[in-house]
């Protein structure tokens, strides 16, 4: 590791240089035990993956003043939830998450939403109630999962126009 300038050295002392490691004959190949042969595995609670989708904690955080909570719901759970709808719409179009992301798992639970219907109070009780906790990934999985694909694949423009005409038009609450 290299010294700063105003650190004394020996007159007689070798400086280090970098030095790269020997070439390794042949090509890499995928041979690791953690590596994935042919394509990423699909099925149930395995959800789309995408890159950096953790991404989407750091941006749902963003939210915390926003949301329209009431009795019962807490901001950790909420936000988790949020963002697991971010890392899956995310993956949908094999990108990182973003905001708008994010802002749409709000929308179709009503997070942003001052005069939010109570079904959809009573349903999210529910179905958020601890799922910020790492043991909860089930629960948070079936919140994903309740937001259709196509919902998803839609602007948060069109999205928030069919949560506002009818919330379940949002939701599969067969899951």
């Amino acid at each position: 590791m290299g010294a700063p300038e105003y650190v004394p050295l020996k007159p007689a002392t070798k400086v280090r240089s970098y030095g790269s490691p020997p070439r390794r004959a042949g090509s890499w190949r995928a041979d690791r035990p953690g590596e994935l042969v042919g394509r990423q595995p699909d099925g149930d609670r395995l959800g789309i993956p995408g890159p950096d989708a953790g991404y989407a904690l750091t941006l749902a955080a963003r939210f915390s003043d926003s949301l329209q909570l009431h009795d019962g719901e807490h901001t950790a759970d909420v936000l988790s939830g949020a963002a697991a709808v971010a890392m899956k719409r995310s993956g949908l179009f094999g990108r990182a998450p973003i905001s708008a992301d994010v802002e749409i798992g709000l929308v179709v639970w009503g997070y942003l939403d001052a005069n939010v219907e109570q079904e959809l109070v009573d349903l999210r009780r529910q179905w958020f109630e601890e799922i910020h906790t790492p043991h909860h990934y089930t629960e948070r999985r079936r919140v994903a999962d309740a937001v259709p694909e196509d919902v998803l694949r839609g602007t948060p423009a069109e999205i928030k126009v069919a949560y506002e005409a009818d919330w379940r038009s949002c939701l599969d609450l067969t899951v």
